[in-house]
């Protein structure tokens, strides 16, 4: 009897937090890094933020580069290289950025989850945003891709965009 009511009160409470976090507004986003037949691949170093009608940063998502010490130093020197990351944020942040930073990913698909609860998005305003990443490469080419998007949602909305060369296709979704 013991056992059967712990496992009743367990299955409670975890029915209540699975609805405490259907309460939540969620972005999705969907980075496609593209495999590229060159002679010398090096793995793209990638930003994700979000900025204003004004094009400030107010969130910063993911920010992908070497994180290990390799033969040319550590890869923090080549992050510049994101041009308008750099630019709008990143030489302003100590780096790494505690659950935003992280090593560099291979080609294919990357789905990044945030919850309005999570701190990169815990204290972002109602009003008009874009998504934007950013991708370079050493001894390729950058690229960036912008998605405007209303937040909070009133409705489930899915937008994309694709890149050329360094990006493939990256999808957004904002759920109420």
């Amino acid at each position: 009897m013991k056992l059967f009511l712990a496992a009743a009160l367990l299955t409670i409470g975890f029915n209540s937090i699975a609805k405490a976090n259907d309460d939540t507004v969620q972005l999705e986003a969907t980075v496609e890094i593209p495999k590229l037949n060159v002679s010398e691949y090096h793995r793209p170093y990638v930003a994700v933020w979000v900025q204003d009608q004004n094009r400030n940063v107010v969130a910063n998502l993911v920010v992908w580069y070497q994180m290990k010490k390799g033969n040319e130093g550590e890869g923090t020197k080549w992050l510049p290289d994101l041009r308008q990351w750099w630019r709008r944020s990143g030489r302003s942040l100590e780096l790494p950025i505690d659950g935003v930073t992280g090593a560099t990913r291979p080609a294919g698909k990357h789905t990044l989850k945030f919850a309005s609860k999570d701190k990169q998005l815990a204290e972002l305003a109602s009003g008009e945003y874009e998504l934007i990443v950013e991708a370079a490469r050493e001894v390729g080419g950058r690229e960036m891709v912008q998605i405007p998007f209303t937040w909070p949602p009133e409705k489930i909305v899915t937008r994309s965009a694709a890149g050329k060369t360094e990006l493939g296709e990256v999808l957004l979704t904002v759920k109420p």
